[in-house]
């Protein structure tokens, strides 16, 4: 199956922060921004990197801009060029839209004109944006170290109705499912035999390359 194909508008430190990780997990970027030395700072870790202003309707077309799987609006100060991008996207017919937000009204107009998922940055962490980019399901991502982190995963359709035991995660990961949230009960070191419930959400530990491996594997699409 295909890796998923992300664009991200505006190579700010947040923009470039989602690029790099998604570019470290494996996927291909296309790194988008009006400001040609942005461009060539990101031109060396990203697929692909252009300079292009995406207010402009003809050269986000021209780039294709519709095929991608996920863009990631990530445009700095500038609130009427991160609307009117967002409106052209939709337009474009983008399947997935990923929009930086400066303030809650700002959120609340993209939210309105179309996008998918509205994302703050002094609350959203380019590399926790990411991890959410790249698997659905992950609902938090708290990093421990610079190689370990935790994941809150919400359980994929795979894995309902497995076992632990089944599911071998840390034979096949070497991650550790710490924890199981059915509900407002934790179920803390689950049991081999312990079944996965539709609504359940694992806690899982790991080493970074190996929690995005497993994302990767249960990720949608």
């Amino acid at each position: 199956m295909a890796k998923k194909q992300y664009a991200v508008i505006g190579m700010g430190r947040f923009g470039s922060s989602i690029a790099k990780a998604l570019t470290d997990m494996g996927f291909e970027v296309l790194a988008i921004d009006s400001n040609e030395q942005r461009v060539q700072e990101v031109v060396n870790f990203v697929t692909h990197a252009v300079s292009a202003d995406s207010t402009d309707e003809e050269a986000l077309r021209a780039l294709g801009i519709r095929n991608f799987d996920v863009v990631v609006v990530a445009i700095g100060q500038d609130i009427q060029s991160s609307i009117l991008t967002t409106l052209i996207l939709k337009d474009l017919g983008v399947k997935t839209l990923i929009v930086k937000a400066q303030n809650d009204l700002h959120g609340k107009v993209v939210g309105k004109i179309g996008a998918d998922k509205v994302v703050f940055p002094e609350r959203d962490m380019g590399l926790r944006v990411a991890h959410h980019l790249v698997s659905p399901n992950i609902l938090d991502y708290i990093e421990i170290s610079d190689d370990y982190s935790i994941i809150e995963i919400k359980a994929p359709e795979p894995m309902i109705g497995q076992s632990l035991k089944q599911l071998d995660i840390r034979a096949k990961y070497k991650c550790n499912v710490m924890a199981i949230k059915t509900g407002s009960t934790m179920n803390i070191a689950p049991y081999a035999d312990d079944l996965i419930g539709k609504e359940d959400i694992l806690v899982i530990v790991g080493k970074n390359s190996d929690l995005t491996n497993l994302e990767i594997a249960y990720s949608e699409g």
